[in-house]
């Protein structure tokens, strides 16, 4: 085989390979798709699972059953206890709420409220109207606090271990199973 023979041979495989290429991507963007879409989007991986909640001290909204105080992560340790982040805005937390106040009547673990980029008065108007599950609800007013937590958007849940540490974490609204194959579970271990 003479050069020009080799040369012309390299020239095929060469324009094989970018006539290839286009497939190859399609087939790579086809793949990554797939596994997607197999996933579940509420397991939204948190990288506080297993840390310490991020300390925070805020006010509390004023409601009949508890009035106006700053309170702080730091005295709720020693607990373990629920963390829902919710809004009046929030429409998916119409949703959940019938739910919360039904399980906070249980006294099974310590609901508290993160009340996330919303008037207080909206807020205070819209648990007056709905019920109370929460022992108290901290207002998040410019969201600093639900940043710290990584919040995507309410509703989410979480639950915080007595050490003061994310054991777990649900985006969207709650639901009947949630509750009673993951979070009541989770509370019952951690108290053991």
């Amino acid at each position: 085989m003479n050069d020009a023979q080799v040369q012309g041979g390299d020239e095929v495989r060469a324009r094989r390979l970018r006539a290839l290429l286009p497939l190859a991507i399609f087939v790579a963007v086809l793949a990554l798709l797939g596994v997607g879409l197999t996933g579940n989007p509420r397991e939204l991986p948190s990288a506080l699972i297993d840390k310490p909640a991020p300390a925070f001290r805020l006010t509390t909204l004023a409601t009949p059953l508890a009035p106006e105080r700053t309170l702080g992560s730091a005295e709720l340790r020693g607990q373990v206890w629920v963390l829902n982040v919710w809004a009046s805005w929030c429409t998916a937390c119409r949703l959940e709420h019938p739910l919360l106040v039904e399980f906070a009547r249980t006294n099974t673990v310590p609901i508290y409220g993160l009340n996330y980029k919303d008037a207080p008065t909206d807020a205070q108007r819209w648990l007056a109207n709905f019920g109370d599950p929460y022992q108290h609800s901290f207002s998040d007013r410019d969201g600093r606090v639900g940043m710290d937590f990584g919040v995507y958007g309410a509703p989410e849940t979480y639950v915080i271990d007595a050490a003061g540490r994310v054991r777990f974490k649900h985006v969207g609204p709650l639901t009947p199973e949630v509750l009673q194959e993951q979070i009541v579970p989770l509370v019952r271990r951690l108290r053991a």
